[in-house]
């Protein structure tokens, strides 16, 4: 018990201070489990048995069809209908968000859901001069809560059907979650979430960007952007763009080339520079005269538009991306993913957080929910909407859905939650089976199967599955269960209940949703049976809490994704979340008692 204590402890450790990646840090604890065997009781096959959890392929069966319905635009139309119900009008833009992202979060995964939303929300908030941040933060809410409507609707829910399943033999009357077992405590959810964010919520929402803001303004570019002349004696004369910084130890770029009436975007490189071109570059002052001093140019304007770098689609060529936690970019820097060359594209500046980079960027490493400012041509940016490494925060302009495919991916995904909620199938076959349909009949290539699961989420899952399995097998639940059932000596049974609740998002905020379930459902359940009450109340108000982190924006990864787009700071999900998580928790606490009883 100590051991599993130890390790248990440190994994809390790491991912608070995220020594590695989420996903990597359940792979070391994972494997200090099965090496630690004789302490822990975890086999070489009960270590890796997270990899083969009815869980674990149920999510990775989700993802792949949530991918599906993705490639054929579904969700994209569905925005498009939402912008034009809201127009111009801030509580119907509001109204629209919460509905759009949480009823389809309800039978679709909601981390996609939010992703496919991200671009839209942003262009409704900018056809109606709304700042996007008063609509991205309940759009990442709204998925969460409709994500508790239904068993599929976010993979925590699953994991915690099959924590429950698996405790069945101690509990009686525990068991793997129906479909829509707890669909009517989720209404009540999702209609007590969505009323506090159209009225109170709202109102706490801060505007950190302004809807009269350009992109330059908002990221402050306007010091790190300048227009310099190539005088006849320059070193740059003949040398083509690619070449000209070769050799140049100065934390600049030239994102623009001007020459008469035209402008040379990327590519730029195979361009050579002739005396009287003007070029944008991106550098701080002092690392501008140094460049100008050393390489014979000269200022041309001191002042650089959104028009002067992208002329022919104004400012529409200045967008952002958005790393998700998947993105293979994570971890590395611009420089050694090539990111320039791949792409074709200028970085401007790196929002993390409130904290803007402006210096040095292709060698900072970077971080799961960075946002990019970068500069591209209209083609760049339609080829970027298709990477599953980055979200792009504006609609492409041509978009390649397969939306022919549409009420194919709609049947398929219907059929799978039809033929679970009979009884007749469970979830996992259900969910192999429409993978297969959706494959058979071309909305998922086979090529794309790789690319449509999120694998850090797959191995954060298996990796943490036998942490679980040692805290039941060693006492370690049992352990924490007696110590929260000393609770009961001072408070009511549903005040016991309620402390679970709170104890469980607590433990969301510091490591994963997916990790507290795995974590908790074994604890809650032990303390309800050590005082006699109903387990299955305690463990549904676990399950519902691990998925209510609305306090941070790194308890769960739809508040990542809308962390930089809007500009928020981390002290804004406390400010908006808490009074949230504690009227979702009271809702929670109270239907619970009013369905099941404790």
């Amino acid at each position: 018990m100590v051991v599993v204590f130890a390790i248990a402890a440190a994994a809390f450790f790491m991912f608070v201070v995220e020594v590695f990646p989420p996903h990597v840090t359940a792979f070391i604890v994972m494997t200090s489990l099965i090496v630690l065997g004789p302490w822990t009781g975890i086999s070489p096959s009960e270590g890796i048995s997270g990899f083969s959890n009815d869980a674990t392929i149920t999510v990775l069966a989700m993802l792949v069809l949530s991918y599906g319905v993705s490639q054929t635009g579904a969700v994209q139309k569905l925005g498009e209908r939402m912008a034009s119900f809201a127009g111009t009008d801030q509580r119907k833009q509001l109204g629209a968000t919460l509905a759009f992202a949480g009823l389809p979060s309800a039978v679709l995964n909601n981390t996609p859901i939010v992703a496919m939303l991200i671009p839209v929300v942003s262009d409704v908030a900018d056809r109606g001069r709304t700042s996007p941040s008063k609509l991205l933060i309940p759009l990442s809410y709204g998925a969460m809560v409709g994500g508790m409507l239904t068993l599929i609707g976010t993979s925590t829910n699953l994991i915690a059907s099959n924590v429950a399943g698996r405790l069945g033999g101690q509990y009686p009357s525990l068991h793997a979650y129906s479909m829509f077992e707890f669909t009517k405590l989720g209404i009540i959810v999702f209609v007590v979430g969505t009323v506090y964010l159209m009225t109170v919520g709202q109102r706490l929402i801060p505007e950190r960007v302004l809807p009269t803001e350009t992109i330059l303004e908002e990221y402050d570019l306007e010091p790190y952007l300048a227009e310099v002349l190539v005088d006849e004696d320059s070193s740059f004369v003949g040398r083509t763009v690619g070449d000209t910084m070769e050799g140049i130890e100065l934390d600049a770029d030239i994102v623009s080339l001007v020459r008469g009436e035209g402008t040379f975007l990327e590519p730029l490189a195979g361009n050579t520079v002739r005396p009287g071109d003007v070029l944008v570059v991106r550098a701080d002052f002092p690392t501008l005269r140094r460049l100008m001093t050393s390489q014979g140019l000269s200022f041309s304007t001191d002042n650089v538009t959104e028009a002067a770098l992208a002329p022919d689609r104004e400012g529409e060529t200045l967008i952002e991306l958005v790393l998700p936690s998947w993105s293979s970019l994570t971890g590395e820097t611009l420089e050694s993913a090539a990111f320039r060359q791949t792409y074709d594209t200028n970085v401007l500046a790196v929002r993390r957080g409130s904290e803007l980079l402006h210096e040095w960027m292709d060698r900072t490493p970077l971080r799961r929910g960075d946002t990019l400012v970068i500069q591209a041509s209209e083609e760049i940016v339609d080829r970027l909407a298709t990477e599953r490494d980055f979200i792009v925060t504006a609609m492409p302009a041509d978009p390649n859905y397969r939306e022919s495919k549409i009420p194919v991916a709609i049947a398929i995904v219907a059929g799978v939650v039809g033929l679970a909620a009979t009884g007749r199938f469970d979830i996992l076959t259900t969910a192999l089976s429409g993978v297969v349909a959706m494959i058979l009949t071309g909305v998922v290539r086979p090529n794309e199967l790789y690319e449509a699961v999120e694998w850090d989420v797959i191995f954060l899952l298996a990796g943490l599955i036998p942490l679980g399995i040692a805290f039941e097998g060693t006492g370690a639940a049992a352990s924490v269960g007696s110590l929260v059932a000393t609770s009961a000596g001072f408070l009511p049974a549903v005040g016991v209940l309620w402390v679970v609740y709170v104890i469980t998002t607590l433990v969301t905020a510091v490591v994963s949703n997916s990790a507290s379930v795995i974590l908790m459902i074994p604890v809650a359940a032990n303390a309800a049976a050590e005082m006699g009450l109903d387990p299955y109340a305690f463990v549904l108000a676990v399950t519902f809490a691990a998925s209510a982190d609305f306090m941070t924006p790194i308890g769960y990864q739809t508040n990542l994704l809308v962390y930089g787009p809007g500009g928020y700071r981390f002290t804004d999900y406390f400010r908006v979340g808490a009074p949230l998580q504690l009227l979702l928790s009271i809702a929670t606490v109270g239907g619970i008692v009013l369905f099941w009883g404790v």
